[in-house]
């Protein structure tokens, strides 16, 4: 095999984004994964300025050009790239000058941080949610146990009672101990496993919103947004219409709080990615499931801690809806992030599509 076969060869099948410009700032070749990170086409854009690939800094460009004239080579951190499709990434990027004949032309390596501040954030998640189901597996044990004494004890009690009347109190320890075993349950999520089977992930949309629109009566706007060229997905239909119906429960609970449900928006969106990672598994394809309203938004000091149980920005919230969502997203392999500020809350699921 010729040697620049096998140069082309590797550098197409690198992860890491390659991007070569001639000595006037012009695409001259990017790899494949330069054009998954850009979302953009090498040989559409073979002969364009780098400013049309994607825009930085003006000293950054400077740099560039210096680096040029004077064949040094830098590297630069964290810098905020935007592509021409508007994203905002936060990379890193090695500029190496290379002497081509009478010419200079310019390597760039690129290498992305969002997606390992991401993984970052998803382990610290992941870590959290271990520590907290420990946690609350151990106040399960010790609260049940006595619970079921104490409801026992109400039984024999409610039988050596003289009269009827007397009973209601006993009926009423039992019931409240029941009360509190059936919390205590729900705090721990389903023990089950996901009933999988190949479902269109928008029938289970679709019934969440008709769900939803027979809640609110109509009064909630809700926006539908599908790629409808998503393939099926390997879920548990009940478990994942529960678990995107509290979200956009709570979506339209925040909204109603602030204004009439007439002037709330809920928004669900269905996108794919290519190569995500998902805790240290690389998927080669995911789809996303984005639901976002124009609430108030969740408040800066809970939203490192909603997915706990029992925690909640309402007076008269459970806090069980998005632990439970978490715990079936979680079952199903997949991932759950948010980003809040007032007006936007967006809620974001990734499940593997292989």
């Amino acid at each position: 095999m010729p040697t620049d076969v096998i140069h082309r060869l590797l550098l197409d099948n690198l992860t890491t984004a390659v991007i070569l410009l001639d000595a006037e700032l012009r695409l001259e070749y990017m790899n494949p994964a330069a054009e998954m990170l850009l979302a953009i086409s090498g040989q559409r854009s073979h002969g364009q300025f780098i400013s049309e690939l994607f825009t930085e800094s003006p000293e950054a460009l400077q740099a560039l050009r210096q680096a040029v004239d004077h064949a040094h080579p830098f590297t630069k951190r964290e810098a905020l790239l935007i592509s021409t499709s508007g994203n905002s990434l936060t990379v890193d990027y090695a500029v190496t000058p290379i002497l081509d004949r009478h010419n200079t032309l310019l390597l760039l390596e690129v290498h992305p941080r969002d997606r390992l501040l991401r993984i970052t954030k998803e382990e610290a998640q992941l870590s959290k949610q271990e520590t907290t189901k420990l946690l609350v597996r151990g106040l399960a044990h010790e609260i049940k146990n006595p619970l079921g004494g104490i409801r026992g004890a109400a039984q024999l009690l409610a039988r050596e009672l003289p009269e009827e009347a007397l009973k209601d109190y006993t009926n009423v320890i039992i019931e409240e101990a029941d009360r509190l075993r059936n919390l205590v349950d729900r705090m721990l999520g389903s023990n089950k496993l996901p009933k999988l089977a190949v479902t269109n992930v928008h029938e289970v949309l679709e019934r969440v919103c008709s769900l939803v629109e027979a809640e609110s009566q109509g009064l909630i706007n809700l926006v539908r947004d599908y790629d409808p060229s998503i393939p099926d997905l390997m879920i548990d239909r009940e478990q994942m219409i529960q678990a995107v119906l509290n979200i956009v429960r709570n979506a339209m609970q925040a909204i109603s709080q602030q204004n009439e449900l007439r002037l709330g928006r809920v928004t669900l969106r269905t996108r794919t990615l290519r190569q995500f990672t998902i805790a240290h598994h690389r998927h080669r394809l995911v789809c996303k499931v984005e639901i976002t309203d124009n609430g108030p938004g969740i408040p800066q000091d809970l939203q490192e801690t909603i997915f706990y149980p029992m925690v909640s920005g309402r007076p008269d919230g459970t806090g069980l809806g998005l632990a439970i969502t978490q715990n079936i997203i979680t079952q199903h392999q997949g991932l759950i992030e948010c980003e809040s500020h007032p007006g936007h809350t967006a809620f974001s699921i990734f499940l593997p599509l292989e």
